[in-house]
């Protein structure tokens, strides 16, 4: 198929475009929100083209796949009179959890019957009002980037973007408790203004996804923080490589990561002493390592994630 899709999310863009399909990315002139285009710090298949606003006016597309009400309004703009939902067939992939008043939070297609909502997780789908729209689950697939985990520092990680801007959200607040007790290096974008706050700060990284794996795996521990997020793919991807994990236990990570793979807990002691037992028993995080690694393949595999992606696309196009 011809799938014209948005890069929004870096991580589950490189999963679903490794699919059999050829995939149309939008760019603008600025590689703005609206079109950022191909990924410059993944690496993505020779099947994903650019294509510009104007050519998608003619462009065949098979099945359009949105991922914010935007991009609803930028298919219908750019698609040269076709209309999402009744003229290309389209489902809208929800990234997000509920914001606001959470019990009662409408997705803002629930009043569509045309285009099904597709949630990344279990959590999602049950916390949001999907109305009268369907929805599905199609959990996340990671690209495996090997069991490359060694722990040779005696360091902890994390993986966050925009730290200071998403604050309590993603768990900043929590880090200098992990930095407390263990050296800590946070990698993700814009991390490099965590020292700014105060002056002082953990070490930073900004890395390409496939640096960022191999520094990673020379850390003892990886740490997920997170408050309130979907399900973080750094989380599934630090398992991959066979790291031992230690996580907030809030939406999915209750269903992602399973006994003996780490520790999950909402008591920011246990979860602290955990990055320490960890880092002074390499025997035992060896261990988790090797169970959070056989857990992912098992859930998050690229297979069954393209696998369920096609039999998707093929009942929606039908």
């Amino acid at each position: 198929m011809r799938v014209l899709s948005w890069h929004r999310h870096g991580a589950w863009s490189t999963a679903f475009v490794h699919g059999a399909h050829d995939h149309l990315v939008p760019v603008v002139p600025d590689r703005g929100p609206d079109g950022l285009g191909r990924a410059r710090t993944y690496r993505w298949p020779d099947s994903v083209a650019e294509v510009s606003p104007q050519r998608l006016a003619t462009e065949p597309v098979d099945v359009v796949v949105l991922q914010r009400p935007r991009d609803l309004e930028l298919a219908d703009a750019w698609l040269g009179g076709r209309r999402v939902g009744r003229d290309v067939p389209a489902v809208y992939v929800e990234h997000d959890c509920p914001r606001g008043n959470v019990p009662h939070t409408r997705h803002p297609l629930a009043d569509r019957t045309d285009v099904p909502i597709v949630y990344v997780t279990h959590f999602n789908q049950l916390m949001w009002d999907s109305g009268r729209a369907p929805s599905t689950v199609i959990e996340h697939g990671v690209v495996d980037p090997g069991p490359l985990w060694n722990g040779e520092l005696r360091r902890a990680a994390v993986v966050v973007n925009d730290p200071v801007r998403r604050g309590r959200l993603v768990g900043t607040d929590l880090l200098p408790a992990f930095a407390a007790v263990a050296p800590l290096d946070v990698f993700g974008m814009n991390t490099g203004l965590l020292s700014g706050v105060d002056g002082r700060g953990p070490a930073t990284h900004d890395l390409p996804q496939a640096a960022m794996h191999a520094e990673l795996a020379r850390r003892g521990v990886y740490v997920h923080p997170f408050r309130w997020t979907s399900l973080g793919l750094a989380l599934l991807e630090a398992m991959h490589l066979g790291m031992p994990v230690v996580a907030v236990a809030t939406t999915e990570v209750v269903e992602a990561v399973p006994a003996g793979a780490g520790v999950r807990s909402t008591r920011l002691d246990t979860l602290t002493g955990a990055v320490r037992r960890f880092l002074a028993d390499p025997d035992e995080a060896a261990a988790a390592g090797r169970a959070a690694r056989e857990a992912a393949l098992a859930r998050y595999g690229l297979p069954r994630f393209l696998d369920a992606w096609d039999r998707l696309l093929k009942e929606v196009t039908r």
